[in-house]
């Protein structure tokens, strides 16, 4: 028999947040009452399996997971009207920034942005780095904000100096308040500098109330709990990229960037072509979709066999049957003929 204390078996429950806690709270103080002091082995072995057993069968369904709860579950009094999440995802050759809402049938998507669309912009190397994902928020923001009515409200910020600046309600009476939504980053671990808050700040930027802190952004120091925004600002204009490719340019090495060398881009065109850009996103955000050399659905048509009604299934098997019947008639004759030329060769 080994002895048991209510703390030590504590312990090997669940989360005391899950749905069952309540009731096993109740199965130990009935144990405790029932064998004072200790706890017989076997049982104590059951509780450990029912318990590991609980934690595999919610956390499959995300029943653990409160952080998406919370960006999913929406308010019961605010007659309907849904919780929209800022949603950014990066693959290897781009970042997509989507404003997604959640309804019982599925998430249903109100704008996107992908930086393959930023070639129309000026932008077309490095499609994936911490500037590039500034300016596919950016360009989610507008575009969206465009889509509502709001662009010409909520501007944003225009000129961007790397400080700290949310989108904040108009003073005018009946103005509508700024478009609300809430960063989901999905599996992506939440470190300082990283680009899914590059993302954000560009959405932000745009005109659209994300509630944020400046404690992920890059140039923040965690000791003196201040954020250098000069460093924030280099960042939002390809600063960082500018040096790493001087730094490469000083030791010729030049294959990291051969890309833009062939295209006549330096180091100091850097800045300039982000400016551009997200001055060319703000002029016109709409999504345009691009122009395909050859109409595939077309080709795809011409290899896709067509269903027959029964109609036309019954007439194609009577064309059949006829032109059976017709080959074999025409194959009789046939040897009726080659009996015929027998038959006179033989009396010869």
């Amino acid at each position: 028999m080994d002895g048991l204390r209510y703390h030590e078996m504590v312990t090997w429950f669940a989360d005391p947040c899950s749905l069952d806690a309540v009731r096993q709270k109740d199965q130990v103080r009935r144990l405790l009452l029932a064998f004072p002091g200790q706890i017989p082995s076997p049982q104590r072995r059951q509780n450990r399996l029912s318990v590991a057993a609980l934690v595999v069968r919610l956390r499959p369904d995300h029943s653990l997971d409160y952080a998406r709860k919370r960006l999913v579950t929406q308010a019961k009094n605010k007659y309907n009207a849904p919780k929209y999440r800022l949603v950014v995802r990066f693959t290897n050759k781009e970042v997509i920034v989507q404003i997604v809402y959640a309804r019982l049938q599925g998430d249903f998507v109100l704008t996107a942005a992908r930086s393959k669309e930023l070639p129309r912009y000026g932008i077309n190397h490095g499609l994936t780095n911490w500037t590039a994902a500034y300016a596919t928020g950016l360009l989610c923001a507008r575009r969206a904000l465009t889509k509502l009515g709001l662009a010409d409200k909520y501007e944003g910020v225009t000129e961007p100096d790397g400080t700290l600046k949310l989108t904040e309600a108009l003073d005018e009476e009946d103005a509508p308040r700024p478009f609300k939504c809430y960063l989901d980053v999905g599996l992506k671990r939440t470190s300082t500098g990283h680009r899914v808050f590059g993302a954000m700040k560009g959405a932000s930027d745009g005109g659209i109330f994300i509630p944020h802190s400046e404690r992920r952004f890059p140039g923040y120091d965690s000791e003196s709990k201040q954020l250098d925004a000069e460093v924030l600002k280099k960042y939002i204009f390809g600063g960082h990229v500018a040096e790493y490719m001087e730094s490469l340019e000083e030791e010729d090495d030049e294959r990291r960037f051969a890309s833009y060398l062939a295209d006549g881009v330096g180091s100091e065109d850097i800045e300039e072509i982000y400016t551009n850009a997200y001055a060319a996103i703000r002029e016109d955000p709409t999504f345009q979709p691009t122009e395909k050399a050859q109409d595939w659905k077309a080709e795809s048509l011409k290899y896709k066999k067509l269903r027959l009604s029964y109609e036309q299934r019954k007439a194609a098997i009577q064309a059949k049957i006829e032109a059976f019947k017709v080959s074999g008639s025409a194959e009789a004759a046939a040897e009726d003929e080659d009996e015929d030329e027998d038959e006179d060769e033989d009396e010869e």
